[in-house]
């Protein structure tokens, strides 16, 4: 066996297999896509699946950060109660997985009603994410509107 043939065998035997690196990368933009499929259903349960306990957001309004699961509830009952109608999609999404963290920067556009006036928006977003439990959960959010 040639030297280069060793050094590829033990190159792919110490390190973590692309095919569950993948796997991660695809369920951290799934996770998302899901995130997005319960505010267009109305389903705020759903939604929180994907939050951790310690979450925290700077949404694109935002002045302060929001942190907290239970001040998520309260902000996203509080749309899912105004909006109706909600697609959003995502563009150029990039995951990188690091271990146990991970972080997804993607655009978004989106369109709906809030109390029947039709919005649309788009920007940017960094969501960073943990797993625990085998599950890839969102631990933070940072969202900037694009005029």
């Amino acid at each position: 066996m040639k030297l280069s043939h060793s050094v590829f065998l033990l190159s792919l035997l110490f390190s973590p297999p692309l095919f569950a690196q993948q796997d991660d990368e695809s369920q951290i933009i799934e996770n998302v896509q899901q995130m997005w499929n319960a505010v267009s259903e109305n389903d705020l349960e759903k939604y929180l699946s994907y939050i951790h306990p310690d979450y925290s957001v700077f949404g694109e309004g935002d002045v302060y950060l929001h942190e907290g699961k239970a001040k998520e509830r309260i902000d996203y009952a509080d749309y899912l109660g105004r909006a109706s109608g909600v697609r959003t999609f995502m563009h150029q999404p990039k995951v990188t997985v690091r271990g146990d963290t991970a972080w997804l920067t993607y655009h978004w556009n989106d369109a709906g009603y809030i109390k029947g006036e039709r919005f649309t928006s788009r920007g940017k977003s960094t969501r960073l994410f943990v797993k625990e439990d085998g599950k890839w959960l969102c631990i933070h959010s940072h969202f900037t509107a694009i005029p």
